[in-house]
């Protein structure tokens, strides 16, 4: 029996060594395209490993994610997607149909999460003395901070320029949205810099496509992407 069209999606065969939290900010990367999303579940549990549901606030949305996004190779494995059974609580409670469940009692090992926030503190620590000695590479000059609205518009070439990215971006992320442009070739991110990066194509032509289709992408609710041509 098919399921019926729905605001959710569930989506399987999923690779099961991503952290949830990587997992989940790259399937909003990819997943946003599409229309607003209102909630990604992903759990770690046995039961739910390399699983997650994505809801989005309309159903033409999902429809739209289902049809493009079945069997596109997500960290190295194709997605297998369906319509999820049931509504999400989001949309349960937009419809008035929610029904509350027990709540089950939240443990939290401070020490764990304590040791957590040591451990990023000293990453961007090491990120930030990594930075001050190599100064900032990829022909940018050894300049500290740039104001991407200062600089002149470059003259069009095979790399793309990308600014006012958010702090969760990674290569991955970045690949996953580029690499649907022919011609794609890499992305380079820059060490101390989570706002900016480099992506390179074959050619021009190719460099300019991607330009103008992912100008102003949402990777995030708050930061809208910039793209321009790199300086050569």
């Amino acid at each position: 029996m098919d399921i019926r069209p729905n605001n959710t999606i569930y989506v399987n065969n999923l690779n099961e060594k991503i952290k949830k939290e990587e997992l989940k900010k790259s399937l909003y990367a990819i997943f946003s395209q599409f229309g607003q999303i209102l909630d990604i579940v992903a759990l770690k549990t046995l039961k739910m490993r390399g699983q997650a549901f994505v809801i989005f606030k309309e159903i033409s949305s999902a429809t739209n994610a289902l049809r493009s996004m079945q069997g596109f190779p997500f960290y190295d494995k194709p997605m297998r997607i369906q319509y999820a059974k049931t509504d999400s609580d989001q949309i349960a409670k937009l419809k008035g149909t929610f029904v509350e469940r027990p709540k089950k009692p939240r443990i939290v090992d401070e020490s764990i999460e304590a040791k957590k926030a040591k451990k990023k503190a000293a990453k961007e620590q090491a990120r930030l003395q990594q930075a001050q000695m190599m100064g900032l590479h990829g022909g940018m000059g050894g300049q500290g901070h740039i104001n991407p609205s200062m600089m002149p518009e470059q003259p069009p070439n095979q790399i793309l320029f990308l600014t006012n990215l958010p702090e969760e971006t990674n290569e991955m992320m970045l690949s996953m949205l580029f690499n649907q442009f022919p011609g794609f070739k890499e992305v380079r991110l820059v060490p101390g810099r989570h706002d900016i990066a480099f992506v390179e194509f074959d050619n021009e032509m190719q460099s300019a496509a991607a330009r103008d289709a992912l100008q102003g992408f949402k990777i995030t609710p708050t930061h809208a992407m910039k793209i321009s041509f790199a300086k050569k």
